[in-house]
């Protein structure tokens, strides 16, 4: 039987997030949800008035022999901006933020390495500035943001936002891309 290990990121809405990185080969599960703040047990409603410190984040069960946790580094830095403090696109707020919740110290060094390297490329004229801190809890959401984008590709966020990714992901990461 594999061993999985786990990667929690948050990148914007945990929508597109949650749809870049289920195409991903070797990603066994991604599961939409709520960490980094202080509300116990909190709902999206909560969450998405940004009053309890948490963010949309997901958390990703991957098999480390089919895809690194550097591999889910790149999907992750290339598919969001890093360098806009609490915000993606249009959404505005805390609980858009660019983070790493790391679940073992060998992410942690991994994910600071990967942001110094990245820094050092040039590649972005701001400063990154996705957080790195250890996952504390993780709060599943509700059952209907799960698989969102599958069951809803028609609706206009999805088209307008959620499919340009994909479409870039494809062509970035043909290696690791895998259709659904």
């Amino acid at each position: 039987m594999p061993s999985y290990a786990t990667a929690v990121f948050g990148a914007g809405c945990f929508w597109c997030t949650e749809a870049i990185f289920t195409r991903l080969k070797g990603v066994v599960e991604v599961i939409p949800g709520y960490a980094g703040g202080t509300t116990e047990k909190p709902t999206y409603l909560q969450v998405s008035r940004g009053s309890t410190g948490h963010a949309e984040v997901v958390k990703v069960i991957f098999d480390p022999q089919i895809i690194s946790y550097t591999d889910l580094l790149d999907v992750f830095f290339s598919m969001h901006d890093p360098t806009t403090l609490n915000r993606q696109g249009a959404d505005v707020g805390t609980q858009y933020r660019s983070m790493i919740l790391y679940t073992a110290e060998d992410q942690r060094v991994e994910a600071k390495r990967y942001i110094q390297d990245l820094a050092a490329s040039g590649k972005f004229d701001s400063p990154i500035v996705t957080e790195v801190q250890p996952l504390d809890r993780f709060y599943a959401a509700e059952p209907f943001h799960r698989d969102y984008y599958a069951a809803n590709p028609n609706v206009p966020y999805c088209v307008l936002v959620v499919d340009p990714k994909i479409e870039h992901l494809k062509r970035a990461q043909p290696g690791l891309y895998r259709e659904l």
